[in-house]
Parts: C-alpha cells; structure tokens; sequence
C-alpha cells in the first residue's frame, strides 16, 4: 500500500541555502517540497488549510517576519503543523523561546545529513528532536525557576505519565479519568510551572526526580 509522502514547507531567506535543503530532502525517501517562503510573511501567503505542510523548516533569523513571531503565528493558527527550526544559533535565549513555543525540532544549519533525516523522521512520527546543546539550556533554565512549587496527587500521576510514551487520551483511561480532565491537568501543570509543551513537563519531572531515564 502506497503511503502520501510527508509535506515539507520551507522558510528561510538565503535562497541558496533552500536550494540546498531542497536538494537534500530530494535524495531522502517518503518526502516532497511542497513550497518555500523567504520569510514569515510569505508563508503566511503561502499557507492554507487546502495547501498545508505536515512540517515546516524555519529559519530564526530573517528580515521581516522572523522565526520566533512565525511559530508563534502557527502555534495560534496551524498548531498541527509540525516545526523544526534551522539555525545557525545555539543562543540560549533563542532556543528556549521556540521550544517554549512548542517547535518539534532543532537544527544547527552544518548539521550532518544523517541527522537532518533522523530529525525529520523523528519529527514525522510523531515525536521531537532536540539536539544535546537544546536539552541543556532547557535543563539550565528549570534550574534558575522558581522552586516548591506545590503540585496535588493527581498533577503528580499525571506529571509521571506524561514522561512515558502514552498519548494523552491514553494516559486518561490509565487515570480513568475523562480525555478533557486530563487536559485540564496539563494546562494546570502549564500555568503553575511556567511550561507550554510536555518536553518541558517531562524535563521538570527528571529535574525533581519524579522519573528517571
């Protein structure tokens, strides 16, 4: 059975450098391009839910509309659009804000090929991709917050849960509890500890050793 390919859009203002990426992907199977955009602006042109990518490779840097503003706009607009971010950066600052945002991934742009597919497959299953410099400042970053931080019994089983590799609805039948209970304590869990994606709900887990790797 022959399966769709994953829809890649990518947004980046060097158009050498998307002529690269888009050579690249060519050579890798189960992909296509389905278009490019020099900025945020242009994607926001571009996009639509009848032409919609399963991931967009975005660029941090670039006039205009830059990279942190667009996955904003995605998170508010498309946030089933998965993103990995392509940069030249490992800024602390930067990293933290598009992982607070919810981005799927992150490259550096002199990644190796190898990994630039892995990132893609890992991104296209579902799961995310952060390099080893990324896990770090996340780490860094639950270490300067603000500690005691009261957390009731369910939040716990919850925080717990949300460290495996179950989905959310099925962390609620395993709660027994109603798919939109548990949403509700996620998004206690988001407001109280200052963490807009389960990657930052599962770092403050090991950082409290409440699960271990």
């Amino acid at each position: 059975m022959l399966t769709e390919p994953i829809k890649i859009a990518l947004v980046d203002d060097h158009r050498l450098f998307r002529s690269g990426i888009v050579s690249l992907i060519s050579n890798f199977k189960g992909y296509s391009i389905l278009f490019e955009a020099s900025d945020g602006e242009d994607l926001i042109r571009k996009i639509s839910p009848k032409n919609k990518p399963d991931i967009i490779l975005l660029d941090i840097n670039m006039p205009g509309m830059d990279g942190i503003s667009t996955a904003q706009w995605l998170r508010n607009n498309y946030p089933e659009v998965c993103v990995i971010v392509l940069s030249m950066f490992e800024d602390a600052e930067k990293v933290l804000a598009m992982v607070r945002i919810g981005v799927k991934g992150y490259l550096l742009k002199d990644a190796e090929p190898q990994e630039f597919e892995n990132a893609l497959k890992r991104v296209a299953g579902g799961e995310v991709y952060y390099p080893e410099f990324v896990t770090r400042h996340l780490i860094n970053s639950f270490n300067e917050s603000t500690p005691d931080i009261k957390l009731n019994g369910r939040e716990l089983e919850f925080l717990r849960l949300a460290g495996t590799e179950l989905t959310y609805k099925e962390i609620a039948d395993q709660m027994c509890v109603s798919a939109r209970t548990v949403d509700g304590y996620r998004d206690q869990l988001f407001e109280k500890l200052q963490i807009k994606s389960r990657v930052g709900l599962v770092l403050y887990a090991i950082k409290n050793k409440m699960i271990e790797l």
